[in-house]
């Protein structure tokens, strides 16, 4: 079978390219081949191999806008080649991955990864939602990362018998130990809790910041990333006086959140809003034997990812008062919440599972043909 992923940029930035980018490069290195299409920088359409049976191809942007990339070049290649392809994988949301597919008139299988509704440009999504429910019911199956997202989904409703919930899975994530023993020393023997994304509204990395005032004096919070609210909470750093308990390094590398995963003693996410859809970064903590804690935002699969009691502990959203005494109780019992996250990695969230899991769903659609 030939396989192609599309939807949104590269290089990859977020969850939905990472998404896309593991799964090409796990079925291709089965021998399977599975290319990705998607949106570049401006410039022109750039091609690049990943091996004998995998490449991506970045088509050229003229703009961004309401965090969709606008390619029309995208549209131009994608009904060049469509015809190439046994099932076509799309990634939700993505207005112009999914104005591609229709304009393209690609008769083959299709499988919608349905990754989040669509929640903050609700003017975007007035216009969209033709062409949403033209997606969704041209889909063969509609991918679902949880089962949480998928009752809490209205947009999800109409189209329940051909629902599937496979929950993302990624490669296990290895200390970097040199930069551990960096981390150590800095730390002075403090816990590390450790926080990393977007600095953006819906993360919740204010929550953060105001559980560190709770917290005793032998605990050290690191929140990496960037973002436009950078400053601001730097600023509330300061304002409040944790300039030495919450270090905010911006943003770092992989190799950098290897060396702080092996130092933490709990990865935290404390995010607000639904958009805040599965958490990635939830599930590589996990697989590093880091007891996570995550918020009960109603409707997302966050709480569900993070096993209350096992993996970790969830908390209300936006309640620093209890972010900060789960940060303690967690810190408390380490090895045992360490032990129950990297037990539900190995059963839940491989790397290798998801990519059986998306396979499974291939060859059962290319069966009925």
């Amino acid at each position: 079978m030939k396989i192609l992923q599309i939807g949104k940029f590269w290089p990859v930035r977020g969850g939905v390219e990472k998404v896309m980018y593991d799964l090409t490069c796990g079925l291709s290195r089965r021998g399977i081949e599975c290319d990705m299409l998607c949106a570049g920088p401006r410039g022109k359409t750039k091609d690049i191999t990943l091996n004998d049976y995998g490449h991506v191809t970045a088509t050229h942007t003229i703009f961004k806008a309401n965090s969709t990339m606008i390619s029309p070049d995208m549209v131009w290649e994608l009904s060049r080649i469509a015809r190439e392809y046994d099932i076509i994988h799309i990634h939700h949301p993505d207005p112009m991955a999914a104005l591609a597919l229709f304009m393209s008139g690609y008769k083959g299988r299709v499988v919608l990864h349905w990754h989040s509704d669509i929640l903050r440009q609700r003017i975007l999504l007035h216009a969209y939602l033709p062409l949403q429910n033209w997606l969704l019911d041209r889909a063969d199956v509609v991918i679902c990362t949880s089962p949480n997202y998928a009752a809490g989904s209205k947009a999800l409703s109409r189209v329940a018998p051909k629902l599937r919930c496979v929950p993302i899975g990624v490669e296990a994530v290895i200390p970097n130990k040199d930069g551990a023993q960096q981390l150590r020393k800095l730390a002075r023997g403090r816990k590390i809790v450790f926080s990393l994304g977007r600095m953006i509204p819906y993360k919740g990395f204010d929550n953060l910041i105001l559980a560190a005032r709770e917290l005793p004096d032998d605990y050290m919070v690191i929140i990496a990333g960037s973002g436009p609210l950078y400053k601001r909470l730097k600023e509330l750093v300061h304002k409040n006086g944790l300039g030495n308990k919450v270090i905010m390094p911006g943003r770092i590398s992989d190799k950098d959140r290897d060396a702080l995963l092996g130092v933490s003693s709990v990865f935290v996410l404390p995010s607000v809003e639904k958009t805040e859809a599965y958490g990635i970064v939830l599930i590589e903590a996990m697989s590093a034997g880091v007891p996570v804690i995550a918020t009960e935002i109603p409707g997302s699969g966050t709480s569900w990812v993070n096993e209350h009691g096992v993996s970790g502990l969830n908390v209300p959203v936006g309640s620093p008062g209890k972010l900060a005494e789960a940060i303690v109780k967690v810190c408390g019992d380490t090895d045992i919440y360490g032990r129950g996250a990297r037990r539900r990695w190995e059963t839940m969230f491989t790397g290798e599972l998801f990519i059986d899991n998306i396979t499974s769903i291939y060859r059962e659609l290319l069966e009925g043909v």
